[in-house]
């Protein structure tokens, strides 16, 4: 193809002052009028040089130009000698309007023009890809890095550029888009950065000869630019472009490479060591240096990790947040910056790497993140717009079936989201992490700033009703998976929208409590499972309460008393919940509901233990047998036979449970049920501690526990730990209990919650349904002191733990505190107290603890 400004040229084949004047302001980024200004002139001069309509300018106002362009040594001779119609050499460089003086040394005759490379962090493998696909010789003619501003598109060109100069003997040079920009304007700057004038020269002077040319900020002028490089790639085959933008370029063989922010530190992660392998985290840290010279100290390390994920990982943001902390220190960075992300700006952060060298012209550029996501935001079409608005609902990582039912309209048609979510990580709006189903996520600016015009619009509220209703769907769809084998797909599922789950609750409580309840009711074996008992009891109370919930279907009320029940169970609280199990139960009946029926029996059951009604907890336990073998539910015959199991420990016929537990452990192991398997075993460690066989109890246990902190049960596992230290003290292995005790009161900081009794819920058999933990810790420490033989120190632990399981959840505890307590002191009060608690529970002491009485002149 021929450009259509061939005629500017001058006789033999020399550059006229036109061409190169346009290619120089092109290369550099100007407008004609920004040029005019820099130097001093008017526009109209500029104008009519580069159309060639003056014939010899003065030389003051070529020098006056050259200086504008930041022209030095070769390019500024022959910009003057264009001027004053001599010939240059376009083969030996000279005429090649550079953008930075700074550059690695090429051979003679192999133009490079680009400025030096900036400091990358975590672009490694990005580096090594774009590498290979650049010196590939059957690679993509032009590959477009595309994203967000101030994602780093531009550095991440350079630093490749720079390294693959080598394999580009024809020349490597760079070219940034001027608004305004026609397609002749860009192919006079690309001929002149590779040492031609035109078009057909520079495909004869790169034929057989590799070469690049980085095109940067082809959004100024988007469809010149696309045209220009479809001319420029049809002419030279042997030249590969590398493009910047916002979005591709549209142009055949066009390979696009989106550009996704840096990794960021996930929650929990605060130790400089680990926080070091993060890139945002590394890359704040080395900004952070250069406007202070203290390091971040430890107690601001959780400020930084919060700082980065808040921050999206976006380069520019971190470059910006980083500056503020020459003043401020990172906790305070978080407090007043953390919810306005959008608004940080800086003066002077436009494109400063290619400006060129000694300009009098650089404008200080205000960029904030809403302004460059503002841009990108331009970008999409009205429906991409809108349901860019919807997404941005989503607290966290979302998967394509979410995004599906999201933005199904209101007649239940849904529009396939994949050409959307294309669209919105071409143009680097969408993060996409990982392969599990939950990898997309859009940025933490872009979600603020769509959010922003989803209230702006008036559609929040409907977007966030929508949210809670299908984020409710999903965790009904989940919540019968968290029995049996499933149970840990399950359980990492719904912990992957943790935030979602949490948003759409609180959001639907006060706009649709209807459906909170149906979401909240399908919640409890989940918060149960993490720990999260007395906050999820809160809310299922608060929806219950609710007038607007007075007439839900009976069922779904009585599912929501059940969670209440088994939640309370777990802190202590089931002797307030009975009439709430007992209800549920009656609901189930009366709707012939076979497996709400089974659940709430075994919950009453659970109750029952706790709070002293032994006959009819056993009763519950039988019926639960009973229906469970009739409807062949082999999972709920597993639960009853492991319920019936605390009975035969009451009765002290230890080799009965023992037998029980292995019933259990088949039945668990016929219907995969891993769980239940594992707590039929925590259940016989306690049945072989109390059998005076520490050694089992303790291998057992750790086992066990180990198990359970990867399935991620937190309360069983309590318990379980509880287990192995009483069987270390009982065994005179005084310092491993006590390592048992400091693992056990560090996993109580860490929760926030009431802690759940150390693993006896309503399916935990003969351990019943949980205890205080503080209980379990004093009664392990009173162990350990009257084994050693300090009978007051004992004394006091026992005493504690007899007060800590006084409204606890299972008498067998307070019994062998009462045991120990009595064993110390001596006191006939106390062994009245012992067999009033036995005769009321129909507890019998076992060997042991009668030996124990009887030693220490007690009891016989």
């Amino acid at each position: 193809m021929t450009p259509a400004h061939d005629h500017q040229l001058g006789p033999g084949g020399r550059t006229p002052l036109g061409e190169l004047l346009r290619g120089h302001r092109t290369a550099a980024g100007l407008t004609q009028a920004e040029l005019a200004q820099g130097a001093g002139i008017g526009v109209r001069t500029v104008r009519d040089l580069e159309r060639g309509r003056a014939s010899r300018p003065q030389r003051s106002t070529v020098e006056l130009l050259a200086d504008a362009l930041g022209l030095a040594d070769g390019p500024r001779a022959a910009f003057l000698a264009a001027a004053r119609g001599r010939t240059t050499d376009p083969a030996a460089g000279a005429g090649i309007p550079t953008v930075a003086a700074a550059g690695p040394a090429t051979s003679a005759g192999t133009p490079f023009a680009l400025p030096p490379p900036v400091e990358l962090i975590g672009r490694e493998q990005d580096r090594i890809d774009l590498a290979a696909l650049l010196t590939d010789e059957a690679g993509p003619p032009v590959v477009s890095l595309v994203g967000l501003a101030g994602v780093g598109k531009t550095a991440l060109a350079l630093a490749v550029a720079h390294e693959v100069v080598d394999a580009h003997p024809g020349g490597v040079a760079g070219v940034l888009v001027g608004e305004g920009s026609d397609p002749a304007d860009v192919l006079a700057a690309v001929s002149a950065v590779l040492g031609a004038s035109r078009l057909p020269d520079l495909a004869v002077r790169l034929r057989g000869r590799p070469a690049l040319i980085l095109v940067d900020a082809v959004e100024r002028a988007p469809n010149p630019v696309a045209e220009a490089l479809r001319r420029l790639t049809d002419a030279v085959p042997t030249l590969r472009v590398l493009v910047t933008g916002r979005h591709p370029v549209g142009v055949p063989g066009e390979l696009v490479r989106p550009v996704a922010p840096l990794d960021v530190p996930p929650p929990g992660v605060v130790d400089a060591a680990e926080l070091a392998r993060y890139p945002a985290a590394a890359l704040f840290t080395a900004r952070l240096a250069r406007v202070r010279r203290e390091p971040p100290d430890r107690r601001e390390l959780p400020a930084l990790a919060a700082l980065v994920r808040r921050l999206g990982g976006l380069p520019l943001a971190i470059e910006l947040m980083a500056a503020r902390g020459r003043i401020l220190d990172l906790g305070e960075l978080l407090d007043r910056y953390g919810d306005r992300v959008l608004d940080l700006a800086s003066a002077d952060l436009g494109r400063r790497g290619w400006e060129p060298a000694g300009s009098a012209v650089r404008a200080a550029v205000a960029v904030t993140l809403r302004e460059a996501v503002a841009t990108s935001y331009r970008l999409l079409a009205r429906p991409e717009r809108a349901a860019l608005r919807r997404l941005s609902v989503f607290a966290n990582r979302w998967s394509v079936e979410l995004a599906e039912e999201l933005l199904a309209d209101g007649g239940g048609a849904v529009t396939d989201p994949v050409p959307l979510l294309d669209r919105l990580v071409e143009l680097g709006l969408l993060s996409v992490r990982g392969t599990g189903p939950f990898r997309f996520r859009l940025l933490d600016a872009v979600r603020d700033f769509a959010g922003e015009r989803a209230a702006g619009r008036g559609e929040l509220t409907a977007i966030r009703r929508r949210h809670a209703v299908v984020v409710t769907r999903l965790v009904v769809r989940t919540a019968p998976e968290l029995v049996g084998p499933e149970l840990s797909h399950a359980v990492r599922q719904l912990d992957e929208v943790t935030s979602d789950i949490s948003a759409a609750l609180a959001h639907a409580a006060t706009d649709d409590p209807l459906t909170a309840l149906r979401l909240a009711a399908s919640l409890t074996r989940w918060w149960r499972l993490r720990g999260r008992d007395a906050a999820g009891r809160q809310w299922l109370r608060r929806l219950l309460a609710d007038p607007r919930t007075a007439d839900a279907d009976p069922v779904l009320r009585a599912w929501a008393l059940l969670g209440v029940a088994r939640l309370a169970a777990e802190h202590g609280a089931g002797a307030q919940e009975l009439p709430a199990a007992r209800a549920a139960l009656d609901a189930f009946t009366a709707h012939a509901d076979v497996t709400g029926e089974l659940e709430a029996r075994t919950v009453l059951c659970a109750l029952l233990i706790a709070t002293g009604g032994y006959d009819e907890a056993r009763d519950q336990a039988r019926a639960v047998l009973a229906l469970a073998t009739r409807h062949g539910r082999v999972r709920d015959m597993a639960v009853a036979q492991n319920n019936l199991t605390w009975h035969e420990i009451r009765l002290g016929d230890l080799g009965g449970a023992r037998r029980r537990l292995a019933r259990v452990d088949r039945l668990a192991a016929q219907c995969g049920e891993r769980r239940l398997r594992l707590l039929a075993r925590a259940n016989l460690a306690e049945v072989a501690r109390h059998q005076g066989r520490y050694a089992e109890a303790v291998e057992l246990g750790r086992r066990v526990a180990a198990a359970l902190a990867e399935l991620g049960d937190p309360g069983h596992r309590r318990r379980v730990l509880g287990t192995v230290g009483l069987a270390l003290a009982r065994d005179g292995r005084a310092d491993e209990a006590a390592e048992v005790l400091a693992e056990l009161r560090a996993d109580a900081d860490r929760v926030d919650d009431t802690l759940p009794g150390p693993g006896r819920g309503p399916e935990g058999g003969p351990v019943g349904a949980g205890r205080p933990e503080e209980g379990i810790c004093a009664l392990i420490e009173g162990t350990v002191a009257l084994r050693r033989g300090d009978r007051e120190s004992a004394a006091e632990w026992f005493g504690v733990a007899v007060e800590a399981g006084a409204d606890g959840q299972d008498r067998r505890d307070v019994v062998e505190a009462l045991v120990g307590l009595a064993a110390s002191t001596g006191d006939p009060a106390v062994r009245d107290r012992l067999d009033r608690a036995c005769r009321e529970s129909g507890i019998r002491l076992l060997p042991y603890e009668v030996a124990l009485l009887r030693d220490s002149g007690t009891g016989t």
